[in-house]
């Protein structure tokens, strides 16, 4: 059994946290999971817990018959003879402990200073632009029907890569009509959800990524790592959709084929990952001309 007290926790995280743990208040989880479940729930709460406090006490067999973790607490975990105990600071230790907290104005300057600096490194270095094809909208409940990849160095592509995916069922006709994916081209041609998964991991490996609502992709990304027993996709990665909207103003919407057109990029074959990742990449190049 464990339990889980969260402050200052996003809302994302806890709505994540549900899935596997009973909330009993705000910010108080408990449940029955499997260590391997535990492990993985503390690493996703360090992850996108921000500035908030974490502490997890969970059973196990030692002495005491439990064991916690804490996350950005002033509380310690200490050893006492054998025993582990959380060592409560004093006032004056909280007190000089407690870092002065920057300006608003402070903190949007150091995150455009990193972001820059990131942006800067992935065009001088190369990076890969990935772009994936799905049944639907949620990664917990839809398929990958299509994986493809670009390696770009000194602003040229210098290598593809592109598969289709085979699914368990039919595929819905509006995503037919979409992308002109069928299911007689998933069966010909299309790779076992781990063979293509393991193809496109060794084509990608530890590059910075770049890709157009990166949340999305890496949703699903995440979700077939953990169908194939595969470690989670975690490479560091530049939005094009945050990006324009930190730059672009008078666009009707920040899907990919609009900011293509907007920018004069070819629209052809959009919905397709590939000439996704093609749009994904050229966009990128624009928007770093316009800093």
């Amino acid at each position: 059994m464990i339990v889980v007290s969260l402050t200052n926790c996003p809302p994302r995280l806890r709505g994540d946290l549900t899935r596997w743990l009973m909330e009993l208040n705000t910010g108080v989880y408990v449940g029955n999971v499997s260590a391997r479940v535990r492990d993985e729930l503390w690493q996703r709460i360090c992850e996108h817990v921000r500035d908030g406090r974490a502490t997890m006490v969970f059973s196990t067999n030692n002495e005491q018959g439990m064991d916690f973790r804490v996350h950005n607490t002033t509380w310690i975990p200490t050893d006492f003879d054998g025993i582990q105990l959380m060592l409560r600071p004093s006032e004056a230790f909280a007190q000089q402990q407690a870092p002065v907290p920057p300006s608003r104005a402070a903190q949007m300057r150091k995150v455009e200073r990193i972001r820059t600096a990131q942006e800067k490194k992935l065009r001088e270095q190369g990076y890969i632009v990935l772009d994936v094809e799905t049944t639907g909208l949620r990664a917990d409940q839809h398929e990958i029907i299509e994986l493809a990849a670009m390696r770009v160095v000194e602003h040229e592509i210098t290598d593809t890569f592109s598969t289709l995916v085979r699914i368990h069922a039919p595929l819905p006709a509006t995503i037919t009509a979409l992308t002109g994916i069928s299911d007689d081209m998933l069966r010909d041609q299309g790779l076992p959800l781990p063979e293509a998964m393991a193809q496109f991991l060794a084509f990608v490996a530890d590059r910075r990524v770049v890709c157009h609502h990166a949340a999305f992709d890496y949703a699903f990304l995440k979700a077939a790592c953990r169908k194939c027993h595969l470690p989670e996709f975690r490479n560091p990665y530049a939005d094009t959709l945050q990006m324009a909207k930190r730059q672009l103003d008078e666009v009707p919407d920040y899907k990919l084929a609009t900011l293509a057109a907007h920018l004069g990029i070819d629209t052809t074959g959009s919905h397709r990952a590939l000439e996704d990742c093609r749009m994904t990449y050229m966009l990128f190049e624009k928007l770093n001309e316009k800093r």
